[in-house]
């Protein structure tokens, strides 16, 4: 059985099912199918691209499910009353919607991470001090943390942008939130795994900043393995021996593009521009 990864779909209905038809069109037997988190938002169908996601997921037997991203736990705070609603937001219909509990249930059950065929597949990044191991046990930590019944507590104090710096003597609320930050923010860090969250638009930094992507941190301890993210749009598709990047702007008119794990494959469905880049005139 072969295994595919598709980057962030943001509420991106129809090419989501166009790529997943191609690729179940292709595979026989049926193929493992895993996601890099942001499901929703921004896109022009979240509601139903959440719901065609959750079905494949809960029929396939475990072979389709996807890791959590940033734009995944906003939707879980905002149905909680944590956050609110930002203006670029396309979660109304979902908060709406009947079945919007049950789809919010499933949601936050999904992994932080998952290790599969030698790859670690997680929606932002991971900081250069940890190792494979180390990242699955962290998010695993997060993850008890949203299935428990303290799930909403655990939301509210999620967010912020301190600690930046992981230290294993970390603990309670700031531990978890280092993990989260790490695992679904972020794109540049320093040398000894500073993380910024202010630099979104571009591939690059200014050298005279110290900072870097966080995957060409000399020394980092996932090289051993390949780590499969999304999240980061400006940096567009990447595949390289020990690191692919699937997140190739399917809601700012670019492609949902998948590849297997398997062989390096590549599939991709061209997308509308369906919503207007921040930095684009």
């Amino acid at each position: 059985m072969k295994t595919y990864v598709i980057g962030d779909l943001q509420g991106c209905h129809d090419q989501t099912v166009a790529l997943v038809d191609r690729i179940l069109a292709q595979e026989q037997p049926a193929p493992s199918i895993l996601f890099t988190g942001d499901l929703i938002n921004r896109g022009p169908d979240s509601l139903a691209t959440l719901r065609y996601v959750y079905a494949l997921a809960v029929a396939s037997g475990g072979r389709i499910d996807t890791v959590l991203g940033n734009h995944d736990l906003h939707l879980l705070a905002v149905a909680s009353g944590i956050r609110p609603a930002s203006g670029s937001d396309t979660l109304e219909h979902i908060l709406e919607a009947p079945d919007g509990a049950e789809l919010l249930d499933w949601l936050r059950t999904r992994p932080m991470a998952m290790l599969r065929k030698g790859h670690l597949l997680v929606h932002g990044g991971v900081l250069p001090q940890w190792d494979a191991a180390q990242v699955m046990a962290l998010a695993g930590e997060v993850e008890a943390a949203l299935r428990g019944p303290a799930w909403a507590g655990f939301l509210a104090q999620m967010y912020g942008n301190e600690p930046d710096a992981w230290n294993d003597e970390l603990h309670g609320p700031a531990r978890l939130r280092c993990i989260v930050n790490a695992l679904t923010r972020l794109r540049f860090c320093s040398m000894d795994g500073v993380m910024d969250f202010k630099l979104k638009e571009s591939a690059k930094a200014d050298p005279a900043s110290g900072l870097m992507p966080w995957f060409e941190v000399p020394g980092r301890r996932t090289q051993d393995v390949t780590v499969v993210f999304g999240h980061w749009s400006a940096l567009g598709l990447m595949l390289k021996p020990n690191l692919i990047a699937l997140d190739t702007g399917c809601v700012w008119g670019g492609y949902l593009s998948a590849v297997c794990l398997d062989d390096r494959s590549l599939m991709q469905v061209q997308c509308p521009e369906y919503r207007e880049h921040s930095g684009k005139k």
